[in-house]
């Protein structure tokens, strides 16, 4: 027991950097600070990612609903009332008569 408080104790008080094998404690201490710089990094990537797609996402839900909204709008122009409505405004009245087809004959 007395061997496991001196080891604590060694270890809070840093001696572990300081004694003959401190070189390769280093070593593994450097290599672990790498390490977690590079999860750290990689994190902050994947949350950037994740915000930027659910950006995307809802600009993508706004233009879909432009989208929906447009294609009402030229459907509700497109439709007969409304041409006949506008025709009207301008002056234009419906054919009494149906159209007659033009056939030209060209001789040579």
């Amino acid at each position: 027991m007395l061997k496991v408080k001196k080891g604590v104790y060694d270890f809070l008080r840093g001696s572990f950097l300081t004694d003959e094998s401190a070189f390769k404690n280093w070593r593994i201490i450097i290599y672990i600070v790498v390490l977690l710089l590079l999860m750290i990094t990689s994190a902050h990537r994947a949350d950037k990612k994740v915000i930027q797609i659910s950006e995307l996402n809802k600009k993508k839900r706004e233009l879909r609903a432009e989208y929906v909204d447009t294609g009402t709008i030229l459907m509700r122009m497109k439709m007969e009332s409304n041409i006949k409505e506008k025709a009207k405004e301008r002056g234009l009245k419906s054919l009494q008569s149906p159209p007659q087809k033009i056939k030209v004959i060209i001789k040579e």
